[in-house]
């Protein structure tokens, strides 16, 4: 199953990194966010990912071309202008990059998919969310409900707009006010999706969140997961910064999944440092 991750966007309140770097590539522990949003995907067996970039798209181009370390041994043959690596300690990821243009709106990011996910299941996200979410028991549920496309509910964090009645995406809140009614709730950014959900796009106009989704509930088509474990939008300095310290105390949450280490802490700070 492939993996899409939609790291289009100019990261507006992240304004002093993004003036550099997408806020994907904004970095926690040293690595990108986009790496943590790939290795939490990959503990759970999905390996391929489609990467949809807009602004500083070449900013990400780059770090993919570069982020295969060089190992201690290699064979250099001159003559023949090749490299043959005898180790590789990269992770198990083949990735694909699409660029979607600067200005693109989301839902149409998201209909140009088809071309790369064929007619299979496939999930989206966004590259700015880090979670422990658990992908396996996600993907289940999603062939459970029978429905076009599953939406990740989280629990809304402090300083966030929870959806509801006067949000600007009233047909989603509707659905999920009748569906949960016990907290305040928000879109989390991990969806599964069948390739048909993507036939509702007609043109270039809607964006994701506020009329595809849309469209999918008045076809009754929209699951929703909740996830009660841990999220984190990293959406301004102040994100950023708390998921730091928690990065430094040897413990971060997004690392863990149902109890168990989604990801062996020593094991990322022996990776390569990949600046």
């Amino acid at each position: 199953m492939k993996v899409l991750i939609l790291a289009g966007g100019s990261g507006t309140r992240l304004s002093e990194h993004s003036c550099v770097v997408p806020k994907p590539l904004v970095e926690i522990g040293g690595r990108p966010i986009l790496w943590h949003v790939m290795q939490l995907y990959s503990y759970h067996g999905l390996n391929e990912f489609v990467i949809w970039c807009g602004d500083k798209r070449s900013i990400i181009r780059d770090y993919l071309l570069d982020y295969m370390p060089y190992p201690r041994h290699f064979t250099l043959d001159l003559q023949r202008n090749s490299i043959e690596f005898h180790q590789n300690a990269s992770e198990p990821w083949k990735v694909t990059l699409i660029d979607s243009g600067d200005s693109t709106m989301t839902g149409s990011r998201v209909k140009r998919i088809k071309d790369c996910t064929g007619r299979s299941t496939f999930c989206l996200t966004y590259g700015e969310s880090v979670s422990d979410v658990n992908i396996r028991e996600l993907i289940s549920f999603h062939r459970q409900q029978g429905a076009l496309a599953t939406v990740t509910a989280v629990q809304e964090p402090d300083g966030f707009s929870a959806i509801s009645p006067s949000s600007e995406r009233p047909a989603v809140a509707r659905f999920l006010e009748k569906d949960v009614r016990d907290g305040q709730l928000m879109n989390g950014g991990f969806f599964v999706l069948e390739p048909e959900a993507l036939d509702t796009i007609e043109d270039d106009s809607p964006g994701w969140e506020n009329e595809l989704l849309a469209r999918l509930i008045e076809q009754d088509q929209l699951a929703v997961y909740r996830h009660h474990g841990y999220w984190q939008n990293v959406d301004t300095l102040t994100d950023q910064a708390a998921l730091q310290e928690q990065w430094d105390s040897g413990k971060p949450p997004w690392c863990v999944s149902n109890g168990e280490p989604a990801m062996l802490l020593q094991e990322i700070q022996r990776a390569p440092n990949l600046r």
